[in-house]
């Protein structure tokens, strides 16, 4: 909202007081201030010129050569096409070197042969109005070479403030209001305005009926004699300081009034009313009605209305109607007053996207009272302007309202004691009374009278006249004072400790995304897995239908994410850490039971030709590998689950489990290809699925480490290939096995990193590779010791019903 550092001036003495402190103490306490500019700064580079002739261009019949004095003696040659140009005139000239709004720079010109040597400038071209058709005639008696910003008193500062700062104070949304701050602030008085209604004739008011609450009150004053002309030139530049665009004067007194009250208001044309008077009531549904922007409204039963019986003439609070505006030579007027549920009112201007000063205001609980102070501001500004005008009827005045003020009392050690100061009670009315709170003291109990104003949103409790007093005393005067008491060390969390860690690497290292899921999971998705039937906790009023089940684990939603991810992509890597709800519970309350766990999902476009380690299932057993050693964690040779998800591959489930305590951690399997297909991964997202589950309770039974020093080998490692034929009936992992026990202690590691099936190998057999790294803390191995290893798993595998290849 931009507010007139003149216009402040009007209401209160501003006088030693710059603008740049006026903003400054209004950001500490009051409203933020967003920021501080001149008004027009350019008018002070152009200047008064004096026309002594003008004489007909010798090449341009829309041209006039004019000779203009521009003060110090200087005489200017302005060569210039407006019509109402004229000798004798005064005129605002712009002469070379001058920039004007645009950032046009004025320059010696030669126009049709004659040399030109400034402009004289038009209001539009100075920013100042709308006037294309002439220049801007001055008045009389100006010095020429006089800047215009002097000349006119055009000198002014606009202050832009934050909206935000003056929500809960419907009061400060005129310059009145704002006015009465910086009084307090300044401790200055503010400065008298009649508001009063001027005397009234005798006639009948208005007709004026409300038919709905949403209108708590509506004034309507007849006015007779008015004139239709330009405003003063006082009252344009308020205007164009804070941003609205002179119109004429009807039209601008209604905005200035709304600008230094802080209450819209509208003036009909009383000849285009009906006999029936004004009627507010709520729009019909499917009722239409144009505002004055030209737009068709459609309407709802939501909206309220002003209307002249059945016709709309004006949106209540929003604006008014095309039918109803003043045209013509019109002299007989209703100026509208009002008072609207702020609710209503922001609900229509919301819906149809239409806000407006007036609904800006109206959204913020005006004061029932102000109505008539408005009307009475209308009126006496009219008559200063106009003193022919005449108000030929008594004032309508309906809608069922009442006076919100009210008294607040608290104690001066309340004050003193949540603002930390020592002020004492004198000094607490002093400051009241400096804000018009009108306090009075009795037994150590302030009464705080709040006026109708402050009322209605902003001043309700014993902690608002706290911040008030705080305010304006300044916080910034407030007495800092040590902080005292016991610093002790944060807890540690074992828990989230772990889980940051379990997310920084799966997010890091291991490149998958993190997902968030819903807990509540789809119940055509549990279908397709094969566990609909599981029992499951449920909610009575579900989100949505069909997802009343919550899950047990977190692979139904990030399967369910991981779908809709391969869609646009050929790989997703997803992960969460989150809970799965069980309702077997022993818990006395019967509550659900809450499991803590990682999750996660690789998927992979099916690629016939991706190595066995490039598959879906080996890279997530490496990433948990990594994830789990990661945190300290030895884990024992890889083994088959011995209780496999029935949406698990059968064949291809492994158990993770602790080297060091035996303890079940969790498994990484393949999904079932089946089922696969059954939840969405077919066609032309087919995919190679393996899921990740780990339990992190388990982990935090486990003594984890982290990361630790590992001095260096001694002797080096001797890396040893195998490739081993085997049926598909024996196990990947009880190779493994065997390949472990062959090693009689050196074998420090096995990594599988081939499968091969063709035509060669015997039916239902496969030929698996391994890396195998052999190695001895107490001395160097030899080919010999390779040697006797490759003979010893040789006839362990021949035991088992398998065979070392190449032996």
């Amino acid at each position: 909202m931009n507010i007139s550092y003149r216009w402040l001036s009007r209401h209160v003495d501003l006088t030693g007081i710059s603008p740049e402190e006026l903003a400054d103490n209004l950001t500490l306490s009051t409203a933020e201030v967003e920021g501080l500019e001149p008004f027009a700064p350019h008018m002070n580079d152009v200047v008064v010129g004096h026309v002594l002739e003008r004489v007909q261009h010798p090449d341009a019949d829309k041209l006039g050569v004019c000779q203009v004095d521009v003060g110090n003696d200087e005489v200017l040659n302005i060569v210039c096409g407006a019509p109402n140009v004229a000798a004798g005139q005064n005129v605002a000239v712009a002469k070379v070197g001058t920039r004007l709004p645009g950032d046009f720079k004025i320059k010696k010109s030669k126009i049709r042969g004659v040399p030109s040597f400034g402009m004289i400038c038009s209001e539009a071209e100075l920013e100042l109005g709308d006037g294309h058709d002439g220049i801007w005639v001055l008045p009389e008696g100006l010095t020429p070479g006089t800047p215009v910003a002097q000349a006119m008193d055009m000198g002014d500062w606009i202050i832009e403030i934050d909206n935000k700062s003056l929500t809960h104070r419907p009061d400060l949304w005129g310059h009145r209001g704002l006015a009465g701050e910086v009084a307090a602030i300044f401790e200055r008085e503010l400065k008298p305005l009649d508001l009063s209604l001027p005397k009234l004739g005798d006639g009948k008011a208005f007709p004026v009926r409300v038919d709905d609450a949403a209108c708590t009150r509506y004034l309507g004053l007849a006015i007779d004699g008015v004139k239709q002309e330009a405003s003063p030139q006082w009252l344009q530049f308020l205007l164009m300081a804070v941003g609205q665009r002179p119109l004429d004067l009807l039209v601008d007194l209604s905005n200035f009034v709304m600008l230094d009250l802080g209450q819209p208001n509208h003036a009909f044309d009383r000849t285009q009313l009906s006999e029936q008077g004004i009627v507010v009531r709520r729009a019909a549904e499917c009722e239409k009605m144009i505002t004055l922007d030209e737009v068709e409204r459609d309407l709802s039963a939501a909206d309220l209305l002003i209307t002249d019986g059945n016709r709309p003439v004006a949106l209540a609070g929003i604006m008014g109607g095309q039918d109803s505006k003043i045209e013509g030579a019109t002299d007989k007027l209703l100026l509208e007053v009002a008072s609207f549920a702020p609710a209503v009112i922001r609900r229509t201007s919301a819906r149809l996207g239409l806000r407006s000063d007036s609904s800006a205001r109206f959204e913020k609980s005006l004061d029932p009272l102000l109505p008539v102070a408005a009307a009475g501001h209308f009126a006496r500004l009219l008559l200063d302007i106009q003193p022919g005008v005449t108000f030929p009827m008594q004032l309508s005045d309906a809608g069922d309202w009442s006076d919100p003020s009210c008294s607040i009392e608290v104690r001066g050690d309340v004050i003193r004691g949540r603002l930390g100061i020592d002020l004492d009670d004198p000094g607490i009315i002093a400051i009241l009374e400096r804000l018009y709170l009108k306090p009075s003291s009795a037994n150590g109990v302030i009464t705080v009278n709040i006026p109708a104003c402050r009322a209605t949103k902003d001043l309700g409790m014993e902690q608002d006249i706290v911040e008030e007093v705080g305010r304006i005393y300044r916080y910034g005067n407030v007495p800092t004072r040590a902080l005292i008491g016991a610093i002790e060390p944060v807890a540690q969390d074992p828990r989230r400790a772990l889980v940051r860690s379990l997310q920084d690497r799966m997010a890091g290292g291991a490149r998958f995304h993190e997902s968030m899921g819903y807990s509540f999971v789809p119940g055509v998705l549990l279908k397709g897995l094969g566990i609909l039937d599981e029992p499951r906790v449920s909610v009575i009023n579900p989100v949505a239908e069909g997802v009343s089940k919550m899950r047990r684990s977190l692979t139904p939603s990030l399967l369910d994410a991981a779908i809709k991810n391969r869609q646009r992509t050929g790989e997703v890597a997803l992960f969460e850490v989150g809970k799965g709800y069980l309702p077997e519970s022993d818990d006395a309350k019967t509550e659900p039971k809450e499991v803590h766990m990682l999750g996660a999902v690789l998927a992979l476009a099916r690629d016939a030709s991706r190595s066995f380690r490039e598959t879906a299932l080996a890279r997530l057993h490496a990433v948990a590998t990594d994830l789990l050693t990661s945190q300290g964690i030895t884990l024992a040779t890889p083994a088959a689950a011995t209780v496999v998800p029935v949406w698990a591959h059968p064949k291809k489930c492994l158990a993770i489990q602790s080297a060091d305590t035996q303890g079940y951690l969790g498994f990484v399997t393949a999904l079932d290809p089946g089922t696969s297909v059954e939840i969405g991964f077919a066609g032309d997202v087919a995919s190679e699925v393996a899921v990740l589950h780990i339990c992190i309770d388990a982990l935090l039974a486990e003594s984890l480490t982290g990361f630790a020093y590992r001095p260096l080998p001694k002797f080096p490692e001797v890396k040893v290939d195998v490739a081993i034929q085997a049926p598909d009936l024996i196990p990947a992992v009880d190779l493994v096995t065997l390949i472990e026990k062959a090693g009689k202690g050196i074998v420090a590691g096995v990594e599988p990193f081939d499968e091969f099936r063709g035509d060669s190998l015997p039916a239902d057999t496969r030929s698996l590779a391994f890396h195998v790294r052999l190695y001895s803390d107490t001395r160097t191995l030899t080919d010999k010791d390779s040697a006797k290893f490759l003979k010893r798993l040789t006839g362990s595998l021949m035991a088992a019903g398998a065979e070392l290849r190449g032996a």
